[in-house]
């Protein structure tokens, strides 16, 4: 097994909503999808954001498109009009997503 980061098997669709972020996580390949599934969980994207996401996060599985969506309240710092950082918005969170370390095998 080798550690890698998880654009080398799947891309990401975000957005947000006042104080929430959305994450879509789609498999490159119908055969990425059951690593997603057993690695990407909701305990791991909540270490990943730590610091970030304050709220619940909630994981859906949607096999029949190989994605997980994920659903992070409290996650940008009040929403676009309300936050003191310098970028807040849902669209960043999917790519800083991409860079969560997976194992795949050689």
């Amino acid at each position: 097994m080798r550690r890698a980061p998880l654009v080398e098997i799947a891309h990401a669709r975000s957005g947000d909503k006042g104080n929430s972020c959305n994450i879509g996580v789609i498999a490159r390949r119908p055969e990425y999808y059951p690593i997603l599934v057993e690695q990407v969980t909701a305990a791991r994207v909540r270490e990943h954001f730590q610091g970030w996401v304050r709220g619940p996060i909630t994981r859906y599985e949607m096999p029949a498109i190989h994605s997980l969506n994920f659903v992070m309240e409290d996650a940008l710092g009040g929403g676009a009009t309300a936050s003191l950082r310098a970028d807040n918005q849902g669209k960043t969170m999917g790519g800083a997503m991409l860079r969560l370390l997976v194992s795949l095998p050689e």
